[in-house]
């Protein structure tokens, strides 16, 4: 496994929790990284994209305002910070890497991590 996800759990509406994606065994330091997730029954969605260096931070529109993706490239970590956590936001959260940041962006990157549960009740 060369992306793992952890941090996932169940909140309750307006807490907050921070994922983490380590990469152990492999530096991704010059690639982008990225968040995806999918609740059930829906598809997979782009979540937030950070490029290699940090520079460039994309959301989608559903988290824009609560979430924040940062990285420390010495710890080879990628880290979603999710704030004001609402029911809609339950769903597995994928981590996701690679060497072109649009790629991130555009849903299709090449390396992908196994998913944590986030559950958000009412």
């Amino acid at each position: 496994v060369q992306l793992q996800a952890s941090g996932g759990g169940l909140v309750q509406a307006g807490s907050s929790l921070r994922l983490s994606c380590a990469a152990p065994g492999r530096t991704f330091s010059t690639y982008a990284r990225g968040w995806f997730r999918q609740a059930p029954g829906k598809e997979r969605e782009f979540v937030a994209a950070i490029s290699w260096n940090g520079g460039n931070t994309y959301y989608a529109d559903s988290v824009k305002g609560r979430f924040t993706i940062s990285r420390d490239s010495a710890k080879n970590t990628v880290y979603l910070q999710m704030n004001s956590l609402k029911p809609e936001d339950t769903a597995v959260y994928y981590c996701a890497a690679d060497n072109a940041y649009s790629t991130v962006v555009g849903g299709r990157p090449h390396y992908w991590g196994q998913g944590t549960q986030v559950t958000v009740s009412s």
